[in-house]
């Protein structure tokens, strides 16, 4: 269920970003109908496919990074239809199937929700029955969050029974998509070690936006999103306390230092040939190398990905062309930090 902290925090976004509540509450009556026929469907579900998790700071092109996988065809993922499952989310990707997958069409009769993946997003929110979504609520079921709150470690620790649930779900879910699943986990940058404990074949895709550029974008979504460049956005994390005392821009460059540091320290204790680093630009530039890289890591823990890249060569990046004075000293303030 949504709580009254969550309604509360939801509350102070920009009317353009503020959740339907007559939709929240309908999908809580229809997930809670359907939650005892998916523990059925849980019931001996193995991990038979890798799961590979995109981190990094907000801002950094995680969402195209997500879309560009989906768009592969070579992955299954969360999307927006399966994220209203997301008590049910196994008997959510058996609807997927068969309202969308090719295979169960019969002469056009559910042509409408035909859609392909594109590559629009608005703050990370993506349209379209198929287009990928975070999951939110989907992890938020496990561990009880709040609004924009951070899965802490007290949290991860209080919820043991939680491990065996999460690895049923998505397995569930990969064996009915039969692919491997790509899940955006930037609730969990400061966990790493959590996930990399729950499945034996995950990749972790670290994606690293430059640093000046990073913060511009972030204090564009606050003001969209928010109203304000004075009003916090996206998961607050544990050095929020401190942060919040600090003006804006600091309060941002801070955000993402702290965020790209701890996913460093947690990608350090896994092991290499399990995860990946991008620089967003590099990204851009040379997408081919990244399904390369990811081909080869999956190969390495094996799974074959039986298909050639047929998808862009080149993403455009859009710059400004100067950044503010602001903006450079907050991130000199942190990027000096040993």
């Amino acid at each position: 269920m949504i709580t009254e902290n969550i309604k509360n925090d939801l509350n102070e976004r920009t009317n353009e970003f503020r959740r339907n509540q007559r939709l929240t509450d309908l999908l809580n009556e229809i997930n809670s109908e359907l939650e005892p026929v998916e523990k059925e469907l849980m019931e001996g579900q193995k991990l038979e496919y890798p799961v590979i998790f995109i981190v990094g700071a907000l801002r950094s092109g995680t969402t195209l990074l997500t879309q560009w996988l989906a768009n592969s065809g070579s992955f299954s993922y969360p999307s927006n239809l399966l994220s209203r499952f997301y008590k049910a989310p196994i008997m959510g990707a058996k609807l997927q199937l068969l309202l969308t997958d090719e295979k169960y069409n019969f002469r056009d009769e559910l042509k409408d929700l035909k859609t392909n993946v594109n590559y629009e997003s608005e703050n990370g929110k993506t349209k379209g029955v198929l287009a990928p979504n975070e999951f939110w609520f989907f992890w938020q079921k496990f561990f009880n969050l709040e609004g924009d709150d951070f899965i802490t470690k007290d949290k991860l620790k209080s919820k043991l029974d939680a491990r065996k649930a999460i690895q049923e779900e998505i397995a569930g879910m990969m064996n009915v998509f039969k692919k491997p699943m790509v899940f955006k986990a930037m609730n969990f940058n400061y966990h790493l070690d959590y996930l990399d404990s729950l499945f034996d074949k995950a990749i972790f895709i670290h994606i690293e936006r430059e640093g000046l550029t990073n913060i511009e974008s972030a204090l564009v979504a606050r003001k969209k999103q928010m109203g304000s460049i004075d009003k916090w956005y996206s998961f607050k994390i544990p050095e929020y306390e401190k942060l919040v005392k600090l003006n804006p821009y600091e309060q941002v460059a801070g955000q993402i230092y702290y965020i790209n540091k701890a996913i460093e320290e947690g990608l350090s204790k896994i092991d290499k040939n399990k995860k990946v680093k991008i620089k967003y630009e590099d990204f851009c530039e040379n997408p081919k190398g990244l399904f390369e890289e990811i081909h080869y890591k999956l190969k390495l823990n094996g799974f074959i990905i039986d298909k050639l890249y047929t998808q862009e060569l080149k993403f455009n990046i859009s710059r400004k062309k100067t950044i503010s004075n602001d903006i450079i000293e907050a991130y000199n303030k942190f990027n000096k930090i040993k």
